[in-house]
């Protein structure tokens, strides 16, 4: 799965379960809700730090299709760019 097939996933599921898709500010709390959870999760030792953190990421990708940004494109971007920083 790339980024952006993980992209048109989430947003069909929101769109098939009546989630938000309009709503950018709610969705930008949402994921920092999924960001604290992952750090209870890990800091707790729970055992789902994975499940937090894919959470996390649907919310990104999400994001992304709700703004029209094509995710696999800005993450290869950025990718480029860190790596063409000094040490």
């Amino acid at each position: 799965m790339n980024l952006g097939s993980l992209q048109r996933i989430g947003w069909d599921n929101k769109v098939l379960k009546g989630y938000n898709t309009t709503d950018i500010p709610l969705e930008l709390c949402m994921l920092q809700e999924k960001a604290a959870a992952a750090f209870t999760a890990w800091r707790k030792g729970e055992g789902r730090l994975g499940e937090e953190l894919a959470d996390a990421v649907l919310y990104v990708a999400s994001i992304a299709e709700m703004t029209g940004l094509d995710l696999q494109h800005e993450v290869e971007t950025k990718v480029a760019k860190n790596s063409a920083r000094p040490d």
